[in-house]
């Protein structure tokens, strides 16, 4: 069996902030691939606005880079389970991963499920500890953890042989041992070329290409990224591309693009092993087989994760619509779905009896609150409804989501942790002191339990919690109330101003979400009432001003800090009668109903049902 030594595919692959992305950028820089006076970004494989801001990977992007006569393609993939489905697809394109671990925080949730994958695939693990560089590293104790992780997944044999990298992306140093850090990444790039398999070399026998992710282009449409399986593509070459219901249909390749750096570059023709990117197909999809005309033959088709959660994207409706926004018709709100879809294959969008409105699934909350800060940012403007889990029928029972949940706290507030995951019907899994004040607490927690969870964690813990959870499996369901909000709201009685004076009226009665000069219409959500049900409050109220002086008159009246959502807390927050409304400017909560009288009409009606 003939192998193609001069190249080698690898996924690099780790829980959310261990530092993929941060490696990637120092290979690119220790293999010479970026010219000396080269301006480079930190992070340049996080290309888009929100990926920077975060600093977390969303889209799985490819990078090539030359180490002596060997290209070692590298795909970063997301550390984040939301977007499981790219992890999983990339792991078909390449013959090894790079496990990335924080030198500190150990193996993550989401290590877990990154590791799954890629052990499932029958891969070749190499374990790069990173970030040795932290002042509480514990590299053995971690390394222990790496090795009792691969061994609860089912590793192989082969698999356990795992060869060690320490590294610190961040400083730009890597070794063999942790203490012996020297400024360079030659440790990483020779265990990639020593222990990961060269791709076998059969490209004489008949093409086979698999689509493995999109990507769009509006001069030249839709491409398709994959791995030449089998056989050579050639630019100019008519060949059939094999769709999912056993369809066929017939295109020439206009164009092939190879990778290198960070740059994508017209190649003429690719053969077995290497990973390109093709157009001249509109109508390609993830998971489709590219062959002859004369010789079709599909491969194995690709496994795309289900969505776990739903909710309505409605046409703005409320008083202030069109205000703020750009694009505000469910025309344009449909084609921008529509558009979504071209390379997101976890979404799902489907009509409703309104033409204004539309049910979107996806993989989980940061799923979607990023394809709605993406719309927000480009000018659109929409309501949306509370998010839901799906629930499943799998051989006859009713199944939901259920999530593993990781978290780390100081000692003290483990008791208020396990008694509010308790009663969103969370079961505990294991529970380690590491000694040092903090305590790691694993659970297995209902999706829907999960749902507005990390505000009342936060304020649990006083913000010194960590919580990571990451999607586990579709479980019976589980019966009666699982968390959601308990805590009623403030809603405005009318439209205007909100007002100094009516704001300190109603700071005895809860939170507020609004400061005074914030335009507000009636049915508006103003603030969160300590109590557990809805109040109608007039925040636009004015003092009236007398002829009588007050003794106080000088002092200056002082507000509390009124709370600000980010657009994930405000989706979380939201309850069965409410709705979110985002704009490029503003996030705002509301009632479905805005009327007072005709709300609290409903509220009895629906008591009475």
């Amino acid at each position: 069996m003939q192998l193609r030594e001069d190249i080698r595919n690898i996924a690099i692959i780790a829980h959310v902030d261990h530092g993929k992305t941060t490696l990637v950028d120092q290979l690119l820089r220790y293999s010479g691939t970026f010219r000396e006076n080269e301006n480079v970004d930190e992070r340049a494989m996080d290309s888009g606005d929100i990926e920077r801001e975060r600093g977390i990977t969303i889209l799985a992007k490819n990078t090539a880079v030359k180490y002596n006569d060997t290209t070692i393609n590298i795909l970063d993939t997301p550390g984040h389970a939301d977007f499981g489905g790219e992890v999983e697809r990339i792991m078909k394109m390449v013959d090894g991963v790079a496990l990335v671990v924080d030198a500190y925080e150990g193996t993550m949730p989401q290590t877990r499920f990154v590791l799954k994958k890629a052990l499932e695939q029958k891969l070749t693990p190499i374990v790069v500890l990173n970030k040795i560089d932290r002042p509480n590293a514990r590299p053995q104790e971690v390394i222990d953890e790496v090795l009792d992780l691969f061994i609860e997944l089912g590793a192989d044999d082969e698999q356990l042989e795992f060869p060690v990298v320490y590294a610190s992306a961040l400083n730009g140093t890597s070794g063999s041992e942790p203490e012996d850090q020297q400024e360079t990444m030659d440790p990483v790039f020779t265990t990639i070329l020593d222990h990961i398999p060269a791709p076998v070399d059969n490209s004489k026998e008949p093409l086979q290409f698999q689509v493995t992710l999109l990507d769009y282009n509006d001069y030249v449409g839709r491409i398709g990224v994959g791995r030449v399986v089998r056989g050579t593509i050639k630019v100019g070459q008519q060949v059939v591309i094999l769709k999912e219901d056993g369809s066929q249909k017939n295109f020439r390749v206009t164009k092939l693009f190879g990778f290198i750096g960070l740059k994508r570059i017209e190649i003429e023709e690719a053969k077995s092993g290497d990973i390109v990117a093709i157009s001249g197909m509109e109508d390609i999809n993830v998971g489709e087989t590219v062959c002859p005309q004369d010789q079709p033959e599909a491969l194995p088709w690709l496994r795309i994760d289900e969505p776990t959660l739903q909710m309505t994207f409605l046409v703005n409706n409320s008083p202030f619509a069109g205000r703020e926004g750009k694009y505000i018709t469910s025309r344009k709100i449909e084609e921008r779905l529509m558009k979504q879809l071209e390379t997101d294959v976890s979404l799902r969008v489907d009509p409703t009896e309104s033409p204004d409105a539309w049910i979107v699934s996806g993989r989980g909350e940061l799923h979607l609150s990023i394809l709605i800060e993406n719309m927000r940012r480009e000018g659109y403007e929409l309501q949306l409804s509370k998010p839901k889990v799906i629930i499943k029928e799998i051989d006859g029972v009713q199944c939901e989501p259920v999530e593993r949940v990781q978290v780390d706290v100081p000692e003290e507030y483990t008791g208020a942790v396990m008694e509010s995951l308790g009663e969103r019907k969370g079961e505990m899994l294991d529970m380690v002191n590491h000694g040092n004040g903090q305590v790691r607490l694993e659970f297995k927690v209902p999706s829907r339990g999960l749902l507005g969870y990390s505000t009342e964690f936060m304020s649990q813990t006083r913000g010194y919690g960590i919580i990571n959870h990451t999607f586990e499996a579709y479980e019976p369901v589980i019966k009666g109330q699982v968390g959601g909000r308990r805590e009623g709201v403030l809603v405005a009685l009318d439209k205007g101003k909100a007002s100094t004076y009516g704001i300190m009226q109603l700071e005895d009665r809860g939170v507020i979400f609004v400061n005074p000069g914030t335009e507000v219409y009636a049915g508006m959500i103003v603030g969160e009432h300590n109590r557990e049900n809805d109040l109608t409050v007039n925040i636009t109220k004015e003092k009236h001003l007398t002829n009588v002086r007050s003794a106080t008159k000088d002092q200056t009246s002082t507000i509390r800090k009124t709370r600000t959502m980010s657009l994930e807390e405000a989706l979380q927050y939201l309850n069965e009668d409410e709705y979110c409304e985002v704009t490029p400017e503003s996030i705002r909560l509301r009632k479905k109903i805005l009327n007072k009288n005709e709300r609290e009409k409903a509220a009895k009606r629906n008591k009475i049902g």
